[in-house]
């Protein structure tokens, strides 16, 4: 397990699933703002292929977030569009609602850091979201990552275009202790 100051990063767990399908994928309107692709609800009993891991797929690594007090499931991070040649990716994320504005996003993110700089060993990590989504700005511009450029009305969601930001961190500019 990778871990934060408050957060653990473990392997996905088969009872994951059902809790992070329900609290995530089942909710169109937060659905709807993390992905690119239009919602559809599932048929019973199938699973989000986004949520079940496959561990021979190199270019995404996904992680079950949990509590370090205790172990409850906090929610989901990816690194995905791993590039080994250009060593760059992109992070990921998605809290259940119970445990958002705790601060877990910044630590998810620093451990990120720590995982794709240090273990994988990349030059870069994006990060792309919504350009009304302030905790994910918050978590990303704590642990130093920098606003790049803004996709003007790029993003389809529920009914109007928004704008997508994006922010990028460099291996050398990234400072382990700079979340605040």
């Amino acid at each position: 397990m990778l871990r934060g100051r408050k957060v653990g990063l473990r392997a996905r767990h088969e009872e994951d699933i059902p809790i992070l399908q329900t609290e995530l994928h089942d909710d169109v309107v937060n659905y709807s703002r993390s992905e690119l692709r239009p919602w559809r609800p599932l048929t019973p009993g199938s699973q989000d292929s986004r949520l079940v891991v496959d561990d021979k797929e190199q270019g995404h690594v996904s992680f079950s977030v949990v509590e370090l007090d205790g172990g409850s499931l906090v929610g989901t991070v990816t690194l995905w569009g791993i590039d080994n040649h250009n060593r760059s990716a992109h992070i990921g994320m998605g809290l259940r609602p119970s445990s958002r504005g705790k601060g877990y996003g910044t630590d998810v993110v620093a451990v990120m850091c720590h995982y794709g700089f240090v273990v994988r060993g990349l030059q870069r990590l994006q990060i792309e979201t919504l350009s009304d989504n302030a905790a994910m700005l918050r978590a990303a511009e704590r642990n130093g990552f920098v606003r790049e450029g803004v996709l003007r009305s790029s993003a389809w969601v529920m009914g109007e275009f928004l704008d997508d930001v994006l922010l990028g961190l460099l291996a050398q500019d990234w400072k382990p202790d700079s979340q605040g």
